[in-house]
Order: structure tokens, then sequence, then C-alpha cells
């Protein structure tokens, strides 16, 4: 099984949104195989806590705008680990020593990353 194009297109536009916000490392991860509940993982990192939760309100109005409703959402209020769930796209922004520690790359290490355009700090390798 692989990702939908509607959930690779709301991973792009929330990218997008991220890079804006001068998100880092963004790494987009197919993980629809391992999980059937959702097609895509995004990760971003921000440098401290607001930066963090910059990242993750701009996401959450661009995919707003876009009709995008989210799920649910967690850690906000901290900026440390942000996890935003819009069902077909789970969006995770890290601070960078939590996105270190927790190393969501090598616990999905065998998904497939989804190519992301129009961003400058992304990553399509994935550490192991």
């Amino acid at each position: 099984m692989s990702a939908t194009p509607h959930s690779i297109e709301i991973a792009q536009l929330a990218a997008v949104a991220a890079d804006s916000k001068q998100a880092e490392n963004l790494v987009a991860l197919d993980v629809s195989g391992p999980l059937p509940l959702t097609d895509v993982f995004l990760l971003a990192s921000g440098r401290n806590e607001r930066n963090v939760t910059a990242i993750a309100e701009e996401i959450l109005d661009r995919l707003a705008e876009s009709g995008t409703k989210v799920i649910r959402r967690e850690g906000l209020a901290e900026g440390r680990w942000v996890l935003l769930d819009f069902g077909d796209l789970v969006v995770h922004v890290f601070h960078e020593e939590d996105r270190t520690y927790y190393s969501l790359e090598r616990l999905w290490k065998d998904c497939p990353v989804v190519p992301l355009t129009g961003v400058q700090n992304h990553s399509e390798d994935v550490v192991t």
C-alpha cells in the first residue's frame, strides 16, 4: 500500500507552511504500509520552543485554509514535541533535542521517503 495523492498533497502543503517558519530537516515518510490509520508522517525541527510553536501554528492555519481540519493536537503549549493529527497526515514538530532523543527517522527507517518540493530545509535521507 502507498500514501494517497490527497495525503501527499496535504503533507506538501504542511511542509511549505513549516518551511515558511524556518523549520529545519523536513522529512516526509510514507507510513501507510505498517500503519493502517494514517498515510504520511511529516517530521520537522524547530530551534527553540517558540519556533516549534510558530511552525505548528502555521501548519494548522494553512491546512485549515485549505479545508483540512485537525483531528487531534498535543504539545502545543509546551513547544517541545507538537503532534498534529489530520487523519491521513500526522505532523511531528520537534525541538531539536527531542527529535534527536526520540529519533523517529530510525524507528520508521524502512518506510519510503515522500519527496518534498518547494522547501529549502528538507532531507531525503533517513537516518539509520
